[in-house]
């Protein structure tokens, strides 16, 4: 009976060996962070042409401004080393263009998003360090337009809003300086709904930094100080 306690006692303390650093890298629990990057918009240089055709201009050239800084807000919780639910603010930034008509004129536009987001993400570690990630989910933004237009051009709602849910979708990888402190790259699309009617895409690439607090992290299985029960 002796032998076979020590052997089962024995057996524990490999498999804790075997799976430690495993559990040790299964960090689990609430954390927030801060993306900032680069945002780009898809413009609809196509409506917009065809809605000064419409109003009896033909559309020479269309500048973009599609371009711009944003950033993002986030908190999550970490349910175990492959899922996540995230959710948190965002400001993809400003956007707009500059039509020239003939007969002579221009309609000047901009475009403000900010927005809530709501995603699952799926994780896939690595490393115990590195990982990388996925993330599918919904946004909900606050689209402002604005118009102005010259000589020819009529602007009869130069102000609109709209707000709308639509989908969102992305890609990362995550380094872990620390249990707590980690590191992330990530590309994401917002699906949006402007306020004149028309839908876009705007993309976010973005760095940025995450804190976990209140992890659960597993820790190690006690260590067998003794493999032999005592006579």
């Amino acid at each position: 009976m002796k032998l076979a306690g020590a052997s089962g006692t024995l057996g524990l303390a490999v498999l804790a060996a075997i799976v430690s650093p495993f559990a040790m890298a299964d960090d689990l629990g609430w954390y927030r962070g801060l993306n900032i990057g680069q945002s780009r918009a898809r413009i609809d240089d196509a409506r917009i042409t065809s809605s000064l055709l419409g109003a009896g201009s033909t559309t020479t050239s269309i500048n973009e401004e599609d371009r711009g800084t944003g950033f993002k807000v986030l908190g999550g919780y970490k349910f175990n080393r492959n899922f996540a639910l995230e959710g948190g603010y965002f400001d993809p930034g400003k956007y707009g263009f500059a039509a020239t008509t003939v007969p002579a004129g221009t309609l000047s536009g901009s475009i403000q998003l900010r927005g809530l987001n709501l995603d699952a993400i799926g994780v896939v570690p690595i490393t115990e360090r590195f990982s990388a990630f996925g993330r599918a989910g919904l946004n909900y933004a606050d689209a402002r337009d604005s118009f102005t237009g010259t000589g020819l051009v009529n602007v009869f709602n130069p102000n609109s809003s709209k707000r709308d849910t639509n989908y969102k979708l992305g890609l990362g990888l995550q380094y872990d300086f620390t249990e707590s402190l980690g590191m992330r790259f990530e590309a994401e699309r917002y699906r949006i709904n402007e306020a004149v009617g028309s839908r876009g895409e705007i993309d976010l690439f973005s760095v940025g930094l995450i804190y976990r607090f209140g992890a659960r992290t597993p820790g190690l299985a006690p260590r067998a100080t003794r493999l032999f029960q005592p006579d």
